[in-house]
Parts: structure tokens; sequence; C-alpha cells
């Protein structure tokens, strides 16, 4: 296998663990966790990986209960962290409603449209359609989102989550955001999604935004 077509492959395997990861810790998710531990430790020894690693060895040796209210107060009821990514950048305007239909014409443009009733925008949702999608497919979508995903990662690495571990993973397999991606961020950072986050506390300065490696 050609060094580029075992990338893809790994890649896909760090998307497929971390949209396991962030879904909601209830029993479903932990009967598979001895299966799940076992898929992290077969993983390339990457930084990708060490982030998946270190997130497992909290949620192994976490109380249940605290996992699940974490994920609630953090990803759920937290809207600075929350998992929908077109949210970051249309709010509630009526441009978001664009934007969701075109992931969902991406979806079925690579022969994998959207089943169940979760927005494309849910972050598990685009994870698993990266994870296996044809060769470029999932790239593109985690691309177009790039700097939605790196303001949830600074939002859950200012809070101080374990989630911010598999943000980190996914974040390290696109490498660092481009120049547009930053700015971007900046704009976000200082003003916050449209009309649902005004009045709220804005994110930290972009300077303090996470550089493409997982923290130690």
């Amino acid at each position: 296998m050609a060094i580029g077509a075992r990338r893809r492959a790994a890649a896909a395997r760090i998307y497929k663990l971390s949209s396991l990861l962030l879904q909601y810790p209830g029993e479903e998710l932990r009967s598979a966790q001895g299966e799940i531990i076992d898929a992290v430790g077969e993983l390339p020894r990457t930084p990708a990986a060490a982030a998946l690693e270190r997130f497992c060895d909290w949620w192994t040796q976490t109380d249940p209960l605290a996992v699940a209210q974490h994920y609630v107060q953090t990803l759920d009821l937290n809207k600075r962290s929350g998992l929908y990514l077109t949210f970051y950048g249309e709010g509630d305007k009526r441009e978001r409603g664009t934007a969701l239909l075109r992931l969902k014409r991406m979806y079925r443009a690579a022969g994998l449209p959207l089943q169940g009733t979760e927005l494309p925008d849910y972050l598990p949702v685009m994870l698993e359609f990266a994870a296996a999608a044809p060769p470029g497919y999932g790239e593109i979508v985690l691309r177009e989102h790039h700097a939605a995903l790196e303001l949830v990662r600074l939002s859950l690495r200012e809070r101080e989550s374990p989630y911010a571990d598999l943000v980190d993973a996914v974040c390290l397999t696109l490498g660092a955001p481009s120049a547009a991606d930053r700015a971007r961020v900046y704009k976000l950072a200082a003003s916050g999604p449209p009309q649902e986050l005004v009045g709220l506390e804005p994110f930290a300065p972009p300077e303090v935004m996470p550089v493409a490696e997982a923290r130690r």
C-alpha cells in the first residue's frame, strides 16, 4: 500500500473512532469500550493516536455518571463548544439551511446519503462520513469546516475538557489551518456566530488558538 493510501486509511480510522467517542457516553458506548480501546491501541503511533489514547485514559478511569454529566454540560449545553459546526458561521440565519443542504448533497454525491434524523453538520455524523467516503470527499467536508473545528477545539481547551483531545486528533489529520481559516477564526472568536451568541462571552483571543500539535 502506498504511503498516501496508508495515511488515508489511518485518518479514516481516526475519524471513525472520534465519531464514536464524540457521541453521548451512554450504555451502548460503554458496552463497546473494550473494543474501542483495542482499536485505538492498534493505530499507527502518531500525535493523533496519542490524543485518542489520552481521552481513552480519562474515559476508562472516570465514573460513567461523571463522564455523562461532563458531556452534557460541555457539548450539549455550552454553545461555545457544541458539535453542530455550521452554527459557528451562520448561527440561526437562513443561510444555515443552505449550508446544511450543501452537506446533504455532498453526502449523496459520495454515495453515502444521510440516514436518520441527525443534522448533517453534527460533528460525529461528519466524521462518520469522512471515515467511509471515497478518497477526497471526507477531507473536503472537514476542510470546509476547519475554522469551526478550531473554534470548538479552542473552547474545549479553555475548559480543560478531555474532549479537546478528540478534536485535536481530527485537526491533526488536517494539518495547520490556512491563512483564510485563521482569519475566519479571528472574526468568529471576536464576534461569535450571528444571533444566538449575541450577549454571550466571546471566545478567547485567537492568538491562543491551538497549533496543529497535540498538547503534551
